[in-house]
């Protein structure tokens, strides 16, 4: 029961709303790459998104600075939005729950899940969504506001 709570469609439109500041893990500068056009998508809509991605670390990627990591984002961010595989989803949580005290939410994208991170984060109080992405519950729940 756990997991199905954490993907209602009442718990995913609280963090569309609540949501302010995203660390996107695993953002591409390729217009061919879905975290692209997700970190854009989500930018048009009102977030500030903070691409992160150790490759592109210096560079501007949608008019912000890409950090190698998230321990060296100089601000407090209200969500993680994964980009990565399953696999890496450990790390990169235990990364966020270290750099980020105040951090509301944690949210895997489609084909990305790890249950044993998600109840890791869940028992520090961190809301998990899993195999979703904000860029199609946005519109689905909120409307094609721009």
């Amino acid at each position: 029961m756990g997991d199905r709570a954490m993907t209602t469609d009442d718990l995913i439109l609280k963090v569309l709303r609540e949501t302010r500041v995203i660390a996107l893990v695993g953002a591409s500068p390729n217009p061919g790459r879905p975290s692209y056009h997700v970190h854009e998508f989500l930018q048009q809509h009102g977030y500030r998104v903070i691409p992160v991605n150790p490759g592109q670390a210096g560079r501007q990627l949608h008019g912000e600075l890409v950090y190698p990591d998230l321990a060296s984002v100089p601000i407090d961010v209200d969500m993680i939005d994964i980009f990565r595989t399953s696999e890496a989803v450990p790390g990169i949580v235990g990364e966020a729950l270290a750099r980020f005290p105040a951090l509301k939410t944690i949210w895997m994208q489609l084909g990305v899940s790890h249950p044993a991170a998600a109840k890791i984060a869940t028992s520090r109080g961190v809301t998990v969504v899993q195999n979703r992405c904000p860029a199609i519950e946005f519109p689905r729940l909120l409307g094609a506001k721009s």
